[in-house]
Order: structure tokens, then C-alpha cells, then sequence
């Protein structure tokens, strides 16, 4: 391919979304640029250092052989012939949706857009977005959907830690505005995607990625409440859990565990919610009562630490609780809405002297301080009155963890049927 004819891709945004995309773009051939808004952080790409669990360093530095190219001069999105913008899409302090990041790439995108580009949207929102508020940012300076550029959306699924989906063979869903904006999408796609499946228009893309959310978040609901009722009735759901998962029809396996983390779960549902409030009037019951149950399960974690301290004669204020595991996912060093967080704020307002070990985590950040990890885990174990499994990384030897604690509480299942473990 001559160098003229070379495609050109700015990707908005090179965290957990966008760096493993302009990855799976770079192996194209095509010219990749990775835009940011930290200076340090494109200097840091640059010279091939990655801050992503997915990508090594090693990885990083194929990028760039491939002409991968961070920057923070929105020069780079002039060049584009695709622009596709990975920004987050938090929640804000009322519980709303905040697309401060998104309404800021599109601005930026809209003042050096080239004639002819495709734009398409990642971050995940609520139905409605990509057209209600990025395609009138993109048309305000007078371009015109359909004439001088196109516009879709195209929801991530990236799985941090996985090891057996990434970017190209997870399947990945297109709705563009109009059939043309679909098209050119899936075509980009279909260059390093292996399935890509086009859907009737943007807001049905954008509700399919909230409906692939809310399922789980509604069913991990569903098991957190079932373990809160199993352990009163003396059921053990751990084994509840086995037994139903052997079914090879109609069922679908979730656990429990001491809340929910991530972007995805705490936080897509709420997108829906919001929206169908706001539209109809009404209320997204499920969604409402799984956010419910889930928020209440760091406070269950608490409650269930003091009572088997209690059992052991001691009060909670005043014991050392070591907490394993504060990410949210095993085996991947993103804290990101981690559910270890509240469970350490429950445990810290009940006077505990909370300490932590993490494998992938040196230091925890909590709005009370941060915490470092504590430098000999064999010690802690000995010393802690009460040791909490929060994440079941595979670096933790559950059975050698038990038999040095004096007391051992197992929120993950991984000490299910072992001796001299409690479990949620």
C-alpha cells in the first residue's frame, strides 16, 4: 500500500478502552495516532511505556514499530479518516450520566474534522447520545452528517484480563445514524474485528451494550441476595451454586461477592435508568433494586467480619482486619469502582485497623489516606485477628492462606469446602 493511500485512525482517549483498539488498528498497517490529553501520558507511550494490564511493554513497543503514534496535539485528528473516541463516561454526583469527556472530544474533533471522515463513539451512554449531543457539537460549525462526515456508534466489550477475548474476536456491534454511517463503520471494523454485526441505528447499539450490563447486574443481584439468605437458613451457596450450574440449559452461572466493580456494572445500568426516568417518567425497577442489593453488599461484608470476631470474643473496633485482593477483577491491577473500597470505608468507621495485600497493587487509594501493601504477606497473616479474601488472584494459595490465619472469611468461593474457612 503506498504511503498516500495508508489510512489514517485517531483514536480519542489511550486508556483501557483505547490503547488495546489502537493495537488491534496498528496490526492493519494502518497509521495509528493514540490522542490524550496528558502530556505525560503520551510521553510515557512514546517511549514505549504501557499503563494498561492488557498490553506490555513489549506489546507498546510493537505499536510504535507499526507507526502507532500518541500525541496530545489535536492536529493528529486533521489526518483522520476515522476518529473514534474511548473517553470515560462516568457517573455524577447526582447519579447521572457526566459526558464532560465526550462533549469535550467532540468538540475537539468538530474544529479539525476532515472532509469525509467517519466519527464514531466507544465510551458507553445512554440511548440517545450520539445523536442528541454528538452529532449537533459536530454540526455546529456548519459540517453537515452525511456530507462531510458520518457518525455511529459502536459500544466496547473490551474484558480486562481475559485470555480468550480480545478486540478481535470479541463480536462487535455498529449502528450508525444512516445506512451509509453503518456501513463505513462495519467496514473499519470488519479490517481487524473477525464479527461485526450491524444493527438498524445507533440508539439500538447504544441500549444493547446497557442490556448486556444490566443482565449481570441484575443477576449477580439476584445471587448476593440468595448467599444473604442461604447463610441465615445455614445453606450453603456455594454448593447451591454448583449443583444449579450443571444444568447445560436455561441456566447461567453468577456468584456473589462483596459488591460489584468496574466501569461496567456499578455504572452502565444507571445510564439506562436515568434515561428511561427522564423520557417516560418512569422507573426501571430491576435496575433500581439490583443497585440496591449490590451497594448493601459491603455493608453484609462488615457485618459478617464483626460477627465472626465476635464469635471469637473480640469487637471489631480495634482489630487488624487484613483485606486480600483490592482490585476489582482477579489477576489485573485496575481499581476502578473496586468493591474493596466501601468494604475498607465499612470496616474503617467501625474503628478496624485495616491493612491490605495485593499482588498487582503497591499502593491503595482510599479517600481516607492511601494504604501500602503490606511488605511481608506471611507476617500479616499471622498477626491480622481476621483475614478477608476480597479478589481470588491467581497468586494466592487459598489453602496456604488458611493455615496461616487465625480466622479466615472467603467472599469469592475460592475456600468453598475447605476446612477452617468461612464464607459469604
Amino acid at each position: 500500500m503506498a504511503e498516500t493511500d495508508q489510512q489514517v485512525v485517531t483514536v480519542i482517549g489511550q486508556g483501557y478502552v483505547g490503547l488495546p483498539l489502537a493495537e488491534a488498528i496498528s496490526d492493519t498497517g494502518a497509521k495509528v495516532y493514540g490522542f490524550e490529553i496528558s502530556p505525560d501520558r503520551v510521553e510515557a507511550l512514546n517511549s514505549g511505556v504501557s499503563h494498561v494490564d492488557d498490553l506490555s511493554d513489549d506489546d507498546l513497543h510493537k505499536m510504535l514499530s507499526n507507526g502507532y503514534e500518541a500525541s496530545s496535539s489535536p492536529e493528529c485528528i486533521s489526518k483522520a479518516d476515522f476518529v473514534v473516541i474511548c473517553v470515560p463516561t462516568p457517573l455524577d454526583e447526582g447519579g447521572g450520566p457526566d459526558l464532560r469527556a465526550v462533549e469535550a472530544a467532540t468538540r475537539t474533533i468538530a474544529d479539525y474534522l476532515k472532509p469525509g471522515a467517519t466519527v464514531i463513539l466507544e465510551s458507553t451512554t445512554y440511548p440517545g447520545t450520539t445523536e442528541d449531543v454528538v452529532l449537533p457539537i459536530l454540526e455546529g460549525g456548519g459540517n453537515l452528517h452525511g456530507r462531510d462526515f458520518f457518525l455511529a456508534f459502536s459500544p466496547e466489550r473490551v474484558d480486562p484480563g481475559s485470555l480468550h477475548y480480545g478486540i478481535k474476536n470479541t463480536p462487535k456491534l455498529v449502528g450508525g445514524l444512516t445506512a451509509v454511517a453503518t456501513e463505513k463503520a462495519v467496514s473499519f471494523y470488519e479490517s481487524f474485528v473477525d464479527t461485526v454485526v450491524p444493527l438498524s441505528g445507533a440508539k439500538e447499539a447504544e441500549t444493547a451494550k446497557l442490556l448486556e450490563n444490566t443482565y449481570r447486574h441484575v443477576n449477580i443481584a439476584l445471587v448476593n441476595e440468595m448467599a444473604r439468605f442461604c447463610h441465615d437458613l445455614g445453606i450453603d451457596i456455594w454448593e447451591v451454586i454448583r449443583g444449579a450450574a450443571t444444568k447445560p440449559f436455561g441456566f447461567q452461572k453468577f456468584t456473589p461477592g462483596p459488591g460489584v466493580g468496574g466501569h461496567c456494572i456499578p455504572i452502565d445500568p444507571n445510564y439506562l435508568s436515568f434515561q428511561v426516568k427522564k423520557t417516560l417518567g418512569y422507573q426501571f425497577r430491576f435496575v433500581e433494586l439490583a443497585q440496591e442489593v449490590n451497594n448493601s453488599m459491603p455493608q453484609y461484608v462488615g457485618g459478617r467480619i464483626a460477627d465472626l470476631l465476635n464469635d471469637e470474643g473480640k469487637a471489631l473496633n480495634g482489630s487488624k482486619v487484613l483485606l486480600l485482593g483490592v482490585t476489582y477483577k482477579p489477576n489485573i491491577a485496575d481499581q476502578r469502582e473496586s468493591p474493596a473500597v466501601p468494604v475498607a470505608n465499612v470496616l474503617r468507621d467501625k474503628k478496624a485497623k485495616v491493612l491490605f495485600h495485593d499482588p498487582l497493587v503497591e499502593e491503595w487509594r482510599l479517600e481516607s489516606g492511601n494504604l501500602r501493601c503490606v511488605p511481608d504477606l506471611d507476617e500479616a497473616l499471622g498477626e491480622a485477628d481476621v483475614v478477608v479474601l476480597l479478589q481470588d488472584h491467581a497468586a494466592y494459595d487459598v489453602e496456604q492462606l488458611i493455615s496461616k490465619s487465625k480466622l479466615f472469611f472467603d467472599t469469592r468461593g475460592a475456600a468453598a469446602g475447605l476446612a477452617g474457612a468461612h464464607t459469604l
